[in-house]
């Protein structure tokens, strides 16, 4: 099986519209905005609201330009998967029931995002196309 000629511009629009969207949820967590209607800030250092938030804005951020997609991807996905076992499930067995079908499907979207790379449209694959022997300041 072959891969589509779309899968990678594709997989890398998926990796941005995921970034983007845990940008915005951690960003209405931490400064109050972007957030469900009525919702402020968690107060500053509260645990775990507060840094959940931190880590949605910079791990999201660090996603959404495929910048040291591989390690942000991975906290990312163990924050959600911490999220879902400890906040969710415990209120009942499944996601349909506990509210934490985002928190699942950001668990895994991450998962899939670390394991798959970035795609071509990220500044990972801008870095690897620059040449190495290019000196990154002019010298006279």
């Amino acid at each position: 099986m072959g891969t589509h000629r779309y899968a990678g511009p594709v997989w890398s629009l998926f990796r941005i519209v995921v970034g983007l969207l845990f940008t915005l949820n951690g960003a209405g967590t931490v400064f109050g905005v972007f957030g469900a209607a009525g919702k402020h800030a968690a107060p500053l250092g509260q645990w775990p609201g507060w840094w959940a938030g931190l880590i949605q804005v910079v791990c999201g951020l660090l996603v959404l330009a495929g910048l040291l997609t591989t390690p942000a991807a991975i906290v990312a996905s163990g924050s959600m998967a911490y999220a879902y076992f400890t906040v969710h499930q415990p209120q009942a067995l499944l996601p349909s029931q506990n509210g934490g079908a985002s928190a699942a499907l950001y668990c895994w979207a991450f998962l899939a995002i670390a394991v798959l790379g970035a795609g071509p449209w990220s500044l990972d694959a801008a870095l690897r196309r620059r040449p190495m022997t290019e000196p990154l300041v002019a010298t006279n």
